[in-house]
């Protein structure tokens, strides 16, 4: 490669000859060319290039017919030019993932104690027979039996070894999942380019230099191209320069096309200069790469304050990075202020689990810490106490050691405690729960972008839906016309209509539309034909096919090129015009779109004869009550066609579109059909049922949109719900200054059913005004669908953002949480369904995780003060930790959802996680199983006529005793994990059961280790084996427990007043208010306790940590840099991650404020919203 080229040219010859692979230019010119912006950039292209069509030339590809596609052509550019993919960061290797298991404080604990143990049992002291030294060393059978004990050190450290594992194991295949989920959504993403004359869809990762490829509105580019020709273009970039203006792109002001950056308006098409890591995007990657090791240091370190600065360090390393900022001078400076401020700023709360999951993991962790402390303190005054105090012994220097190896053995009591306290199982439950859950939503045709997206949805309170596509099929038909003063119910035969109105339809709607649209023949014999690119306009063309006419003829007389003007359709023109040159030097623009707008600019209309006449403002009052309201009221929407001539003497002034548009003839009114999917009305009544109100929101005209929402149900005839267009709603909302009061809006939003006529601001304005409502009991939580680019604000604002798979443009892909492969509303309820069932799972898990903990840890901790002695041993301690925390998670996490799920109202933010029913089985569990473990303790030797256990020396044998007492201790665990089955008190605790095999699995499995370690395990689990008489007095306890939780059911929870609940969210008053701003950061509720001097608790629960770290992996680069650095850069998720590094603080997509434009499909299809200037049915 000669890289150097560029270094010894001036700047504007171009090296012939030296080019690699004989094209007419090398990467790095090119490169540098796409460093350029605007005028530098068409100056540099003309001189040094001769303009597009010349580079073109020189990459050996025509601008109309594009590459041949020939594959060693194709391989060729591809090893000259780099390949369209940024290489993923590197995973972690299994080792790397090890060794973080290891830095959990716990098992660090652990293992010195395991050490220690170890070192000191293989230390036999000289004077360790010595009378005087106490009842240290038991009776002569301990001779042999005194050589193992190291057994105990070894054991201890095996089972740490085995928890490392799986952990690692855990956190490597959460990984991989997410890898693939990423590269998932990069094969999805297809885009269109030319090749052969054809237009065709690749992926994204096959794009080459030379391409040609057709950009429209709503596209992600992925490739720096130069634009070749180009239709009221507007490009939103900033992801790479933090700037929200839109920026006009045109052949002789800035033809220069990015990737990473947004189109928002327009369409046209580009040549291929820079793909991969040559592309902008991925030089900003590649110095994310080179800053990379020490901002993970940093990070890890948790001061998040460090990053910023190296953020900019990496910036000025490399000079390429500068050019990325046109804007440097200014922007720099603000950047280095924001990143000052931005330190202070607290963030947005993170998902509602993990704010409470972490708080009770907190709370759990600091008890933990104090009992095992109590009762190390206990044991070791205790000791000292009754052997230098009551038998007064004198401290001989010989008995140092044994004295010590008693001091270890409290401490490996203690740390035992704490670690059986600890429900490390937690965020084993919750990932295992969450990436099981979004296997299966797969299924379900959610595709799940964000892991905590899947648990927020079972909280949701409200749904934002879009009407188009969602509720409807998205397959628009017109089924109604108005043409030459004829109202025709159906379509009319070709003959009834006038030739020349005929023609006028046709190229109207031929050539005033995108030429992607079009209709192509089914795919299976008899099927419907196929709708591809804008439905609304593929409705027009059906109605043309309809009228026996071809469209696919006009087009190929006009090609794109004649276009003289298109103004393309956006959310706030909604409507499209197309100007043609005439042969004698006039002009002529069809236009299209929403009937009230259009009409509002006719002057004229053409009556039956086909001849224009005069259309005044009392006839169009007359068409709107005649035609378009009863159009409407059947739920069609209603478009409009009109066209204008103007002469050939004086160009208009393209510029100045009010007058442009004004002054219209209108050819026809049309009314389009989009039947509502037979499974929606259905799905909002579950919806309704669980407690989730629904919301349309729509551009459609009102009584389409009141029509259609009558027919999913969401209306519902005889309740007072609002139905408000867009105007009227701002209305009502806005103080003079036009500024949304939140007073205003919360006496409008509980009542409002649909808001029609809405623009993108309008669906981001309600769905911020119903989350930061303080109206009800508990803040909503919200969900919104969306398609089009501009809903990217509201989908990020939202709670959960839905996109749709099929019509969703990359920028709603890119800004929602989850994609619905199928559009279809239906899949949302299942949403609801698999959010609710995590939410309950991970409650299941802990009602049965606390139950254990709270025993083990009391037993523990009385038996060690009065026996001297932890009858639960450690090794046995870490067995039940890992049957009852590893196992139990997976059995508990992977029950499927029911139907019953949708029969409740959802829990919202501030439920506690643990419930008072929930709380009410776990202490009454507890106190059965502490009674049978007291009661075996201290009378147990009576009972079984046996050896008692206590009081023991130090290295003796294990006895039946304890061993009886460790048995019956699991097997009422392993028939508690039934009863934990059910959390809201119902009595069928086997309901269902055979629909998870792998709850069933787990109970037999840990059921089938049991006997192996009590009749095998012998002195590493310090276990005897029993006879079959003992066995059946274990598992006769352990059945107790499915009898007593009947009897706990019985009990009212209503007079156990005292209970108290555990694991709240933070509720609004604990947040200061200056702490809620916009839209800032995420913040867990983590930092929010570690800033009250817990620290320490939570190192202590450093695995959650490290759990919660995989779940953040699946949220947003945007959420922190470390995430940016950890996600594979996919062309998906690049954007933000660009984002992240080029301006912190721009993280919204484009401001809200400005211009907002519409997704492709809502948008030319919403039949174009407008002021209801027409006093229609409004409520």
């Amino acid at each position: 490669m000669t890289n150097n080229v560029a270094d010894h040219h001036p700047g504007n010859s171009v090296a012939e000859g030296n080019h690699e692979g004989d094209f007419g230019c090398s990467m790095v010119e090119l490169r540098n060319l796409m460093e350029l912006r605007s005028a530098e950039a068409v100056a540099r292209l003309n001189d040094s290039y001769g303009g597009v069509q010349n580079v073109c030339k020189r990459l050996k590809t025509s601008p109309v017919e594009g590459l041949s596609g020939n594959p060693t052509d194709l391989e060729k550019r591809r090893q000259v030019f780099g390949q369209n993919f940024i290489p993923p960061k590197k995973a972690k290797t299994f080792l790397q993932l090890v060794w973080e298991a290891l830095q959990d404080v716990t098992l660090i604990i652990l293992e010195i104690a395991a050490i220690i143990s170890l070192g000191l049992s293989f230390y036999h002291p000289p004077g360790g027979d010595n009378e005087l030294c106490g009842q240290s060393t038991g009776g002569v059978e301990d001779e042999g039996e005194s050589q193992a004990g190291w057994i105990e050190g070894a054991a201890i450290l095996f089972s740490v070894i085995i928890v490392v594992l799986v952990t690692a194991f855990n956190d490597w295949s959460k990984e991989k999942q997410f890898r693939g989920l990423q590269s998932r959504i990069e094969q999805e993403q297809k885009f269109t380019v030319i090749r052969k004359g054809q237009v065709i869809q690749i992926p994204v990762a096959e794009i080459v230099v030379g391409d040609i490829a057709q950009i429209k509105y709503g596209d992600l580019l992925p490739a720096d191209g130069i634009l070749i020709q180009g239709n009221d273009l507007k490009i939103d970039e900033s992801s790479l320069t933090g700037e929200s203006d839109q920026v006009k792109k045109s052949l002789d002001k800035d033809p220069m096309l990015l990737s990473g950056t947004h189109v928002m308006e327009g369409s046209g098409r580009m040549v291929v200069t820079a793909v991969g890591i040559n592309s902008q995007t991925g030089i900003i990657f590649t110095l994310l790469g080179a800053g990379e090791g020490d901002e993970e240091k940093k990070v890890k370190k948790g001061k998040k304050t460090g990053a910023p600065e190296n953020r900019n360090k990496a910036k000025t390393q490399d000079g390429v990075a500068l050019e990325i900022q046109p804007l440097k001078s200014q922007e720099g400076v603000e950047n280095e202020e924001k990143e000052k401020k931005k330190v202070k700023v607290p963030k947005k709360e993170k998902s509602v689990l993990q704010g409470k999951l972490t708080r009770l993991a907190v709370q759990i962790g600091k008890a933990g810490l104090i009992m095992s402390a109590i009762t190390v303190i206990i044991l070791v005054l205790y000791f000292v106490i009754d052997t230098f105090g009551v038998q007064g012994r004198p401290w001989l220097a010989e008995c140092t050691p044994i004295y010590i190896q008693y001091f270890v053995k409290f401490f490996i009591i203690g740390v035992t405690v704490l670690v059986v306290a600890v429900p490390e199982g937690l965020p084993l439950a919750v990932t295992i729960s969450l990436a099981y859950s979004v296997k299966k939503m797969m299924k379900d045709n959610n595709l799940v972008r964000h892991l905590d997206a899947c648990e927020t949805m079972g909280n949701a309170t409200a749904i934002c839906s879009d009407k188009t596509g969602t509720l409807t099929m998205n397959r628009m038909t017109v089924v109604q016309a108005y043409v030459g003063d004829t109202h025709y119910r159906q379509i009319p035969d070709p003959e009834a209509i006038l030739p020349k109105v005929l023609d006028l339809i046709v190229n109207g709607v031929a050539i005033n539309s995108a030429y992607t649209s079009k209709i192509l023949p089914p795919e299976k014999e008899g099927g419907l034909p196929r709708q591809v690119g804008n439905k609304t306009e593929c409705a027009l063309l059906g109605f043309v096919l309809d009228l026996k006419q071809d469209y696919q003829a006009v087009r190929n007389e006009v090609p794109e090129e004649k276009l003289y003007k298109v103004y393309t359709f956006n959310s706030v023109r909604k409507s499209m015009s197309t100007v043609l040159k005439n042969g004698n030097g006039g002009f002529r623009m069809y236009s299209k779109g929403a009937s009230e707008i259009i009409l509002r600019k006719c002057t004229r209309i053409l009556d039956k004869n086909g001849d224009p006449r005069v259309f005044k403002v009392k006839d169009r009052d007359e068409m709107v009550k005649k035609v378009i309201e009863p159009m409407a009221c059947h739920g069609l929407r209603t478009i409009c066609l009109a066209f204008r001539d103007f002469p050939a003497d004086a160009e208009p002034d393209w510029d100045s579109e009010n007058e442009i548009l004004s002054d219209l003839t209108c050819i026809a009114v049309v009314g389009i059909e989009d039947p509502v999917r037979p499974e929606v009305p259905d799905a909002i009544l579950k919806c309704q049922r669980a407690g989730i109100t629904v919301r349309m929101v729509t551009g459609d005209n009102i009584n389409t949109a009141r029509a259609i929402a009558t027919k999913c149900g969401i209306l519902l005839p005889g309740e007072d719900f609002l139905c408000l267009e867009g105007k009227e709603f701002n209305r009502l909302i806005r103080n003079e200054k036009g500024e949304v009061e939140q007073e205003q809006l919360d006496k409008i939003w509980p009542k409002l059913r649909v808001l029609a006529r809405s623009s993108p601001t309008d669906k981001h304005t309600l769905v911020k005004g119903i989350i930061d409502s303080t109206v009800g009991d508990q803040r909503q939580v919200v969900a919104v669908t969306g398609d089009g680019t501009n809903d990217g604000p509201a989908l990020k604002k939202a709670d959960v953002g839905f996109a749709m798979g099929i019509a969703g443009t990359d920028v709603a892909k890119e800004a929602s949480d989850i994609i619905l492969t199928d559009d279809n509303f239906t899949s949302i309820v299942k949403a609801v369904m698999w959010g609710r069932n995590v939410y309950d799972s991970i409650s299941k898990f802990l009602q049965f995780q606390l139950t254990v903990n709270v025993v083990a840890v009391i037993v523990a901790f009385t038996g060690a003060c009065i026996t001297q002695d932890s009858p639960l041993k450690a090794v046995q301690m870490l067995w039940v930790n890992l049957i009852m925390d590893t196992f139990a998670s997976l059995a508990l996490a992977t029950e499927p959802p029911s139907e019953s799920l949708l029969l409740r109202k959802p829990y919202g933010r501030n439920k506690p996680l643990i419930s008072r029913t929930m709380m009410k089985n776990i202490l009454g569990h507890a106190v059965y199983q502490l009674t049978i473990i007291f009661t075996l303790l201290f009378a147990g030797e009576k009972f079984f006529d046996i050896d008692s256990g206590r009081n023991a020396p130090l290295h003796s044998p294990p006895t039946e005793h304890y061993t009886i007492v460790f048995n019956t201790f699991v097997m009422m665990q392993l028939f508690n994990e039934i009863n934990a089955r059910k959390i809201h008190g119902e009595r069928n605790v086997f309901e269902s059961i055979y629909r998870n095999p792998i709850f069933c699995t787990v109970v037999l499995g840990t059921f089938a280790a049991q006997i192996i370690i009590v009749e095998f395990g012998g002195k590493p689990f310090s276990c005897s084996g029993l006879t079959l008489s003992q066995w059946f007095w274990c598992i006769f306890i352990g059945v107790g427990e499915l009898l007593w939780g009947q009897l706990i059911c019985t009990v009212p929870t209503s007079h156990l007043k005292f209970l108290k609940e555990a694991g709240h969210g933070i509720t609004k008053e604990e947040i200061p208010e200056e702490e809620l701003p916009e839209d800032v950061d995420e913040i867990d509720h983590a930092e929010m306790e570690l800033r009250r001097g817990q620290i320490l608790w939570f190192r202590g629960l450093n695995r959650i940590q490290t759990q919660m770290d995989v779940v953040y992996t699946f949220q947003t680069g945007a959420s922190s840099l470390q995430g940016a650095l950890r996600r594979q850069p996919s062309i998906v998720s690049q954007h933000h991650d660009v984002k992240n590094v080029s301006s912190p603080t721009h993280v919204a997509l484009s401001s809200v404020n400005s211009t907002p434009t519409t997704s492709a499909v809502a948008a030319a299809a919403a039949s174009p919203p407008a002021g209801n200037q027409s006093g229609e049915c409004v409520p």
